[in-house]
């Protein structure tokens, strides 16, 4: 029998006064970019029936917001939960935490943030630019803007800018602080909060490490959730300013960014945003120096279109010695005639059609109207002479696999459905493109731009090539038997159609081509040979192809066959794993490239069976694409995900025949680059067939002298490539940094999403080079150099038998511990498909793809509060819940919890979940978990409160996520196989072959303790010591 009581809010204190819900500030001076943050869902039109009565739902009236378009229910006061309120509960502390305590003894836990140092005042380089910070904050600029700017502009006139939070704008207390101690005196855990409820005490620094219960407490431990529900709360009515925040926020949080000549951190983050002058200080903090770049990022709601400029045939002005474009950094002199290059300090001459007179103080008097002198990221029409090919519209191939697995499992018809949804639903239209609507009707509505053209081939054995000519009353099939040299027996008039004037043609053939394969069942496709016919269809323009596979390709040229074995697996052969060695596909790969073609792969493998990942997606690898991997396809419960995301390849910003040039200032070089793409030699610049809105890279820099403190480090990507509407353009992303004398200032400038991509992006680039352990190891030892470097040089007033972290890396142990768990590099035994698969998304992961997936968000859904999951009356964003730490330690008897990655998102139910409370989310008829169909993929879509909540929650997960896209999986305890990866998703225990958060902070304290007594053996897996404590190889590249 359940236990009903158990679905009721279990909350210990006000929301409203938790670090995650924090006080209200005051908006920033009135901007023109001021819409809310959170995406509406769109197409909820529901009813709800209010928590504690049965029956018949509560008819209720809803009122437009049209600022957002959520939907807002105008509830009567009522009770919260089905029963009346009982005794508060609180979680129950992992029980193997206490065996830790010995362990702990001398442990104490404290962090660094308000620690004073030296503010760096130095000369301001650039007049439009100043990093310094007031005088009495400490912080990292406190989300406050800095420099001359009056912080009470921003501020209530109450607050002090020295003691508030940056998120909360309150005075920082214990009970509010990540570690409760002062940050004066660093805190050993010797007491705990109370959690029976109230306040929690104050603890006192008793160097005895454990409570009184003889526990480590896990909430004296940074928090991942609360690092991210605070400023989730803050930028919800805060705007994120360039030049006057230099600290960014957490990339798994939306916010609005505005440009003030300094590119967002959407499209670029900095590891520090304060560099220091010389590598040995660099080296003193074992911190790499990179850029992790997403330069098609996509925009928020509110936030201005990125401008396209053109200047007609001359093109952009450029530094005729480094070949720097124009930016906001540049300084114009001698009455305008010169301009001087912020990167190499070249004075170049104005050229005439470009001269524009100074003022007196040295400011181009039409700066206003030029948005390439005030935003850091525009774009550049550019001129013939950057062309390699004539540009024309985003040719698509969709490449369909009709082989035996593709018709049984249902993964062909729901993948042409995909297709049919991406072309033709009317719901993913891109509102910014005006010109593809008009009153004609259904018809001219287009999801691709205009210019755009697709064409439709499938194979088996053979090659089916598609005529959908508008002027046909049905596709026209033609049929290449010969695989070993096939040709493309279709010109491009009859191959590629617009997909809006041959609509009926296309809509009949997609829904045929199931029934018309259905009695033909060739179990062995033949994938490059038609890969290569398709490369040769697309060799003129360039173009995406976009490949459905549901079987090990094992027929005709560069057949595959099984590799992997499990006698391979742990020892020095299994890198061999990882990547492809056949010469057919490497060359077809170079040749996509080459051609400014690029793939995108859906793959489904039948029973998790193999298909050699590392093979096939080595060509989505090296030409920028993407492979979508589906290791347990089941149909239907995943049709809808591989519905969606066809859909999202098809309908996000996407450029081919794509060319990455990174330049940085005097001093400074780039030493490695990591992500997917193709780069002959070193120094050459990148190659991408594709690059799309998802893809990042991540850059690697070194010193090559000295940097001038006096001056600002400058960093400009541009990216020179073909938009999908035909038009040849180079996007340019300016970033700036501060340069200080030493890394004490640095200290406080670290992004942290910008460290971990870097370290993730370049540890999986050496999974193909080094073995799982070595890689492991070097992780390992990678993290106990940076928070040694900053307990030995920077920290050096606490006593050595405590953990002191840097305040803006308290949660970076958890992340890198995270990256231990991963598929790419846990120890164990893991299928090499998943492996390779995972190594790859890291490679090209955006910051808030990598995020999620080392450490998921999980919320409770059995005690939201009434007001969760719909807009908030006085500023209309949703009222999002908080999120929970991910421990099993931290999920109550009874209790319902979403989980999401960003790559799947679970709905955990424990066995004795309130029958109420699956009625309300499912229906009337689920009243138990066996009821309920395992193979869900979305909720129904009903009239009750809850379910009104959970899906409006789903959908705003749904638009904050990377590439892959939110459908619902069951995992009900005892009775699913997905309750599996549930737990693997706990991060914080111990799973995956690896310790627990607690476990892995002793052995790094351990290692920290050691370094600082001078008897640290360093296990870097290949018997390397010294430098940054990784492999030789990882060193090399500027760790």
């Amino acid at each position: 029998m359940s236990d009903h009581a158990i679905y009721h809010a279990l909350v210990e204190e006000d929301p409203h006064q938790h670090p995650a819900n924090p006080q209200p500030r005051t908006q920033p001076a009135a901007s023109q970019f001021r819409p809310p943050i959170a995406p509406a869902p769109i197409g909820y039109q529901q009813g709800a029936s209010p928590y504690g009565q049965q029956g018949t739902p509560l008819q209720v009236q809803y009122r437009q917001l049209p600022q957002n378009g959520y939907q807002v229910q105008q509830r009567p006061a009522q009770e919260q939960g089905y029963f009346p309120p009982q005794g508060q509960g609180s979680p129950q502390p992992d029980g193997g935490i206490g065996g830790l305590a010995a362990q702990m003894g001398s442990m104490g836990l404290g962090s660094e943030g308000g620690s004073s140092s030296k503010v760096n005042k130095k000369k301001n380089r650039h007049a439009y630019h100043n990093l310094e910070q007031p005088s009495g904050s400490s912080q990292a600029f406190n989300g406050t803007p800095q420099g001359e700017i009056n912080p009470t502009h921003y501020l209530d006139q109450s607050q002090q800018v020295a003691q508030g939070h940056p998120y909360t704008g309150q005075q920082i207390t214990p009970a509010m602080n990540q570690f409760p101690a002062s940050s004066g005196g660093a805190f050993t855990p010797g007491s705990q909060p109370n959690f029976g409820g109230g306040t929690p005490s104050v603890p006192v620094s008793s160097g005895h490490g454990v409570s009184a219960q003889g526990r480590v407490d896990p909430e004296q431990i940074p928090s991942i959730p609360r690092s991210r529900d605070g400023p989730a709360q803050f930028y919800l009515d805060h705007i994120y300013h360039t030049m006057e925040q230099h600290l960014p926020p957490p990339g798994a949080i939306p916010f609005i960014a505005y440009d003030q000549g300094n590119s967002s951190p959407k499209y670029a983050r900095l590891t520090l945003n304060n560099i220091p002058s010389s590598s040995e200080a660099l080296n003193a903090t074992a911190l790499p120096l990179g850029l992790v770049l997403q330069p098609l990022a996509p925009i928020q709601p509110g936030e201005q279109p990125i401008p396209v400029l053109d200047f007609g045939e001359p093109g952009p002005p450029r530094c005729r010695r480094c070949r720097t474009y124009i930016n906001p950094f540049m300084i114009f002199r001698s009455g305008g005639n010169k301009f001087v290059c912020n990167m190499c300090t070249f004075p170049n001459d104005v050229p005439p059609e470009y001269f524009a007179p100074t003022d007196p103080q040295g400011v181009r008097v039409d700066r206003d109207q030029r948005a390439e002198l005030k935003l850091g990221t525009v774009e550049f029409m550019v001129p013939k002479e950057y062309w390699a090919k004539e540009p024309v519209g985003l040719r698509w191939l969709f490449v369909i696999d009709v082989g035996q697995e593709a018709i049984n499992r249902g993964f062909l018809e729901a993948f042409c459905e995909g297709i049919l949804n991406a072309l033709y639903s009317e719901d993913s239209v891109d509102e910014n493109n005006e010109e593809n609507q008009n009153s004609d009707g259904m018809e001219s509505i287009r999801n691709l731009p205009v210019g755009s053209r697709v064409g439709f081939v499938t194979f088996d054995k053979e090659i089916h090539f598609y005529n959908c000519n508008a002027s046909l009353d049905q596709a026209q099939m033609l049929v290449m038997p010969d695989i070993e040299d096939p040709f493309v027996p279709l010109g491009s008039d009859g191959l590629f159609v617009d997909p809006y004037e041959s609509r009926s043609t296309i809509t009949s053939l997609l829904t045929q081509i199931p029934a018309l394969f259905a009695h033909v069942k060739n179990a062995e496709p033949a994938l490059l040979p038609t890969l290569n016919a398709a490369l040769s269809a697309l060799t003129i323009t360039g173009g995406k192809i976009v490949c459905s596979l549901s079987a090990l390709p094992t027929w005709g040229p560069g057949r595959l066959f099984m590799r992997d074995d499990n006698k391979m697996h742990g020892i020095e052969t299994e890198k061999k794993l990882f990547q492809t060695e056949h010469p057919g596909w490497r060359k077809t790969g170079v040749k996509m490239v080459e051609s400014g073609v690029g793939i995108d792969f859906f793959i489904a493998a039948p029973g998790g069976a193999y298909m050699d990942i590392a093979t096939i997606g080595h060509l989505s690898a090296i030409s920028g694409g993407e492979t979508f991997f589906y290791p347990n396809f089941h149909s239907p419960r995943d049709n809808l995900k591989l519905s969606q995301e066809v859909k999202h390849t098809i309908i996000r910003e996407t450029g081919y025949q794509a060319l990455m040039k990174v330049r940085c200032s005097n001093g400074l070089q780039v030493s490695a680059y990591h992500g997917n793409f193709l780069q002959h030699t070193f120094g050459a610049d990148l190659e991408f067939g594709v690059i799309d809105a998802d893809k990042a890279i991540g850059v690697m820099f070194s010193y090559d002298g000295k940097l001038d403190a006096k001056l600002d480090a400058h960093f400009q990507c541009a990216l020179l490539y073909t938009s999908a509407n035909g038009e040849r353009r180079v996007r340019c992303t300016n970033t700036v940094a501060s340069v200080s004398e030493s890394a004490v200032e640095s200290m406080r400038f670290i992004d942290q999403d910008a460290v971990v991509g870097m370290i993730a992006k370049e540890a999986a680039t050496r999974m193909t080079e080094r073995t799982l352990k070595d890689v492991r190891s070097a992780l390992t030892e990678k993290t106990i150099d940076i928070l040694a470097g900053y307990r030995k040089s920077f920290s050096g007033s606490h006593p050595p038998g405590q953990l002191v972290l840097p305040e803006n890396l308290k949660e970076f142990s958890m992340y890198i511990l995270g990256l231990l768990k991963c598929r790419a590099f846990k120890a164990g035994q893991e299928p090499s498909d998943r492996r390779t698969y995972t190594m790859r998304l890291l490679k090209s992961a955006s910051p808030l793809e990598l995020s999620l997936l080392l450490y998921p968000r999980i919320t409770a859904i059995h005690s939201l509060d009434p007001s969760t999951g719909f807009p908030d009356p006085s500023t209309g964003h949703l009222v999002l819940p908080p999120t929970v730490r991910a421990s099993f330690s931290r999920i109550e008897e009874g209790g319902a919890y979403l989980i999401d990655d960003g790559q799947v998102c679970l709905l955990w139910l424990h066995a004795r979940v309130s029958p109420h409370l699956l009625e309300d989310l499912f229906g009337p008829d689920h009243t138990s978990l066996s009821s309920l169909d395992p193979f869900l993929s979305s909720l129904p879509v009903l009239e009750t409160h809850l379910n009104c909540q959970v899906r409006n929650l789903l959908a705003y997960w749904g638009s904050v996520r990377g590439s892959k896209q939110l459908t619902v999986q069951l995992a009900r305890q005892g009775l699913d196989g997905a309750e599996y990866e549930f737990a693997r998703l706990l991060v914080e225990d111990r799973n995956n072959e690896a310790q627990s958060y607690v476990d892995w902070l002793v052995h790094v304290h351990r290692g920290i303790q050691l370094e600082l007594a001078g008897q640290r053996k360093k296990d870097d897996g290949g018997g390397a010591a010294g430098g940054g404590g990784m492999t030789e190889g990882l060193r090399a590249m500027g760790w």
